[in-house]
C-alpha cells in the first residue's frame, strides 16, 4: 500500500511553510500573548485560544499572507494571478475580519469570500489559517504546562482543532498531538478521543498493511477515529503538522470505513 497520496512537491512546500511559520513565531513579542486561564473553564472543553487576549499586529499578518503568496506562486504560477488579487483585497479590516473566522475554523465565511471574489475556493482559508498558526503555536507554549488531557468532544484544550492524531512514544504511551497549534497531551492507550469511551469491546485498531508504523483507532461508539502513529521506529521524526499531512492517506482509509475526526454527538447517544 503506498504510505502517502500527497506529491512530493507540496509535501516540500508545506516544509517551507511550516519553516516560515516557525521563523514569524520566533519573531512574536511575547507580551502580545496573555493567557489567563480558568481551570473550570478549561475542564468544561472551552479552549485556552478563547481565554488568551492576542494583540494581533494587523500589518505583520498582511505580511505574513503576502510571503506566503509569494511562495505559493513560486511553486504554481499559474495561481500567481489569482493571489495577487487576494493581496489587493486584503486591507486591515478585512485581515481582521479572517482572524476571526480562522479562529472560529469558519470554513463558510471563506467559502462565500472566494465565490463572491472568483478565487479558488482553498485560497482565503488556507490563507488565513497558515497566518493565524504562528500565535496559536505560541500560546499552546505558554500554556503547555497547564494541558493534561482533553475534554472528550472538544477538540484540542488550546486551539479546538478536532482531534485525528497521536503519536506511540515511551514504553508505548499514547500521547495526542494537534498539528494546528502543536500542543500535545497524553490519552489512556484504549480510549476514544470524541465520545470518551473506554471499553475494549467497542475500541478497535485498522491495521496498515506494509506499514507496521501506523494503525487507525476506531469507536463503534461514536465512528469516530484517530490516527495513531509509533514514531518512535522513525529515524527523523517530522513536526506534528507534517506527520499529519504525510498520514492524510489513512484519514481517507477510515472515513471511507465510515468514520470521522468531527462526530455529531447527538447521533452517537
Amino acid at each position: 500500500m503506498k504510505k502517502s497520496v500527497v506529491s512530493k512537491e507540496y509535501t516540500n512546500l508545506q516544509k517551507e511553510i511550516v519553516k516560515l511559520q516557525e521563523q514569524w513565531k520566533q519573531s512574536l513579542n511575547p507580551d502580545r500573548v496573555k493567557p489567563n486561564l480558568d481551570k473550570a473553564a478549561l475542564n468544561s472543553g472551552v479552549p485556552a485560544t478563547a481565554l488568551t487576549a492576542i494583540d494581533f499586529e494587523i500589518p505583520l499578518f498582511i505580511q505574513w499572507i503576502d510571503e506566503i503568496n509569494k511562495l505559493i506562486a513560486k511553486n504554481n504560477p499559474e495561481l500567481e494571478g489569482k493571489l495577487t488579487k487576494v493581496s489587493e483585497l486584503l486591507n486591515d479590516e478585512t485581515a481582521i475580519r479572517w482572524i476571526d473566522e480562522a479562529f472560529a475554523l469558519n470554513q463558510i465565511y471563506f467559502n462565500r469570500f472566494a465565490q463572491e471574489n472568483e478565487i479558488e475556493e482553498w485560497i482565503p482559508q488556507f490563507l488565513a489559517e497558515t497566518a493565524l498558526r504562528p500565535y496559536l503555536q505560541h500560546t499552546a507554549e505558554k500554556v503547555q504546562v497547564e494541558i493534561h488531557q482533553a475534554i472528550p468532544g472538544s477538540g484540542c484544550p488550546v486551539c479546538g482543532e478536532p482531534v485525528r492524531l497521536a503519536q506511540l512514544e515511551g514504553e508505548g504511551k499514547k500521547v495526542i498531538h494537534c498539528p494546528r497549534c502543536l500542543a500535545h497531551w497524553a490519552e489512556k492507550r484504549i480510549a476514544c478521543s470524541h465520545c470518551g469511551n473506554d471499553n475494549h469491546k467497542t475500541i478497535q485498531n485498522i491495521t496498515i498493511e506494509e506499514d507496521p508504523t501506523s494503525q487507525i483507532q476506531v469507536c463503534e461508539k461514536c465512528h469516530g477515529y484517530v490516527k495513531v502513529i509509533d514514531t518512535r521506529q522513525f529515524i527523523s521524526k517530522p513536526s506534528s503538522a507534517i506527520l499529519d499531512l504525510n498520514t492524510i492517506h489513512l484519514d481517507f482509509i477510515a472515513q471511507e470505513n465510515g468514520y470521522k475526526a468531527v462526530v455529531d454527538h447527538h447521533e452517537s447517544n
